[in-house]
């Protein structure tokens, strides 16, 4: 009994280690998107990044918030997969909650977008 209490206890452990290396992926996806976002715009246009100043040109706008929401994407894929793969040869497991691919069936991937749809209801709500 006692080394089932173990077992749990060390696979809660795991949970919470993994939920540290994702939050901490997170957060330097979204420090790197930033950057770079703001480093290619000066690149390809000379100046700062726009604000969201009144006499912006809505074309500009547009440009920068389609460049701004794929780099922030992407540095989320990429920065999101090495941690995965840090974990992965850390641990010899895939992280807590990851399912192999083939092991995901077209209702786990239902469920999957329902949840994400409800999360995405819910932030709407909160403004």
């Amino acid at each position: 009994m006692a080394s089932s209490k173990k077992s749990g206890k060390k696979k809660q452990s795991g949970r919470g280690t993994w939920r540290l290396l994702d939050t901490g992926a997170k957060v330097a996806a979204a420090v790197v998107a930033t950057r770079v976002s703001g480093l290619t715009w000066r690149a390809a246009t000379g100046h700062r990044p726009p604000t969201q100043h009144p006499e912006l040109r809505t074309i500009e706008a547009v440009t920068w918030a389609a460049l701004a929401g794929a780099t922030v994407e992407l540095s989320k894929v990429l920065i999101n997969r090495k941690a995965v793969q840090y974990w992965v040869r850390s641990t010899g497991q895939l992280p807590p909650g990851m399912k192999p691919m083939s092991a995901m069936t077209d209702e786990d991937d239902a469920a999957a977008r329902a949840k994400d749809l409800a999360a995405v209801k819910k932030r709407i709500r909160k403004r």
